[in-house]
């Protein structure tokens, strides 16, 4: 481990922010690769992690994750920096309380927490396929609501409880496609816990319920615990297998959300 590839999205703050210290403390001599859309954060984070944990190879990344073409400009760089990438954590979410549009004039939750994800991961496959067994951690949530296609980026009738839930149901979906079609990777999602004490749950003005740490844990499980070597597309709540909502083990309803996606990000 001490020599992998490790990028994090969404690290500059938060579990994000947790799982990449914990990762770059373990592994002294992994690169690790941080993602986050405010630069002068991203630096100081940067800064931060390699003074607390010694590790000198932590990079960092910029990208609005509302804009699409800024997670390809983004998806060049890692690419070009790293022919391999041993974890991919989609950590990077919008919550509640985000702009109901986003950079690209599209609903924010749907495009930051499913196709940001989606088209990044599909974009860094070829290095991510490279090592023999390498991992792919998607967040979700236990709050998923099925996705109505008809109205995919909830034009009608918005609410954005709603369509956050939507939008971590269709990163399960993907997750679940990733599992049956990677060969030296496997994909797995997990719902990091419930009201956790971060920055996204208090601006909804939520009471946090439990520990940012306690989420980072759980990241960092699924991303190296041996237990999980080859356990794949599977939907976690917090280190525990558990069921999703009907709709993401339901074929047909994958096919329609995945050429959904494929048209929207251009693939």
């Amino acid at each position: 481990m001490n020599r992998k590839t490790i990028l994090i999205t969404g690290a500059t703050e938060g579990i994000g922010k947790l799982a990449a210290t914990d990762l770059a403390n373990q592994f002294r001599d992994a690169s690790i690769l941080i993602h986050g859309r405010n630069k002068e954060k991203l630096d100081t984070v940067s800064k931060q992690i390699q003074e607390k944990t010694g590790n000198g190879n932590i990079q960092a990344f910029l990208a609005d994750f509302s804009s699409l073409e800024e997670v390809r400009k983004m998806s060049k760089e890692v690419l070009a920096a790293h022919d391999s990438l041993d974890i991919l954590i989609n950590n990077a979410g919008a919550g509640f309380a985000a702009p109901r549009l986003g950079k690209d004039g599209t609903e924010t939750r749907f495009t930051v927490n499913y196709l940001a994800p989606f088209l990044l991961t599909r974009l860094l496959l070829p290095a991510i396929q490279k090592p023999v067994s390498s991992r792919i951690v998607n967040v979700a949530s236990a709050g998923q609501s099925p996705i109505h296609f008809d109205d995919i980026m909830m034009d009608k009738n918005f609410d954005p409880v709603t369509a956050y839930g939507r939008s971590k149901l269709a990163i399960i979906m993907f997750t679940f496609d990733l599992a049956e079609n990677l060969k030296t990777a496997t994909a797995n999602c997990l719902h990091p816990g419930t009201y956790l004490d971060t920055g996204m749950v208090r601006e909804a003005g939520i009471h946090p319920l439990g520990t940012a740490q306690s989420g980072a844990d759980a990241l960092v499980y699924l991303a190296i615990s041996p237990e999980l070597k080859n356990i794949s597309g599977k939907y976690f709540n917090v280190k525990t297998e558990a069921r999703a909502n009907a709709q993401a083990y339901d074929i047909e309803a994958r096919r329609k959300l995945e050429k959904i996606g494929l048209q929207l990000t251009k693939l």
